[in-house]
């Protein structure tokens, strides 16, 4: 699926995973500072569990949009698509792909980025992780450390804003309950194995 560019279109694609009364709430939620508090507390914790293992960012959002459904009872998606850094992919090409056939897959090998949207808010802590990696692209590496520094862990921010910050989240797919599912369990299979 080609990138959408307004949240009418993202809308359409979170209906057709998860239906239209889901895509109503998705556009017309907007947070408020108890809910930012409780993203950030949420993020804190799976930041704190989760290991800092490279290639595992897509998981680590996976977790954390499962956490952030439990803790907030909002609207809450994960998105996958392309990542740009002023404006050049760094995760992702643009290209179309089969959303439901790429994450049927237990572990998807998919080159894009999975960020998490809250309404039409995005989060995401895998930039972060990503850029403290050795197989991270160059551009979003530096990107990442010349706008939010070193020591940040967390990027929130309504999902039209992000580009004023050189980010440009092109949403291509939206995945459904059972994508989110697998992911999941991968990622508590990452931990579980941690944890021995």
């Amino acid at each position: 699926m080609l990138p959408v560019k307004d949240l009418a279109q993202l809308g359409q694609r979170v209906a057709a995973t998860h239906g239209w009364s889901a895509a109503k709430a998705f556009k017309a939620y907007s947070w408020g500072e108890e809910d930012q508090a409780t993203i950030a507390a949420c993020a804190a914790d799976v930041l704190r569990v989760f290991p800092k293992q490279a290639g595992t960012e897509s998981l680590l959002n996976a977790t954390l949009a499962i956490q952030f459904e439990r803790r907030l009872q909002k609207p809450v998606h994960l998105v996958a698509g392309t990542l740009s850094v002023d404006g050049v992919p760094v995760r992702g090409d643009r290209m179309p792909f089969d959303g439901a056939s790429v994450f049927a897959a237990a572990e998807p090998a998919w080159p894009g980025h999975l960020w998490v949207m809250v309404g039409p808010h995005v989060v995401d802590a895998a930039i972060f992780r990503s850029a403290n990696s050795p197989d991270c692209p160059p551009a979003l590496a530096r990107h990442v450390h010349s706008v939010f520094g070193s020591d940040k862990a967390l990027y929130a921010d309504q999902w039209r804003r992000s580009r004023r910050l050189g980010l440009e989240y092109e949403p291509q797919y939206v995945l459904s309950a059972d994508d989110v599912t697998r992911l999941m369990a991968a990622a508590y299979r990452l931990m579980t194995e941690r944890g021995q």
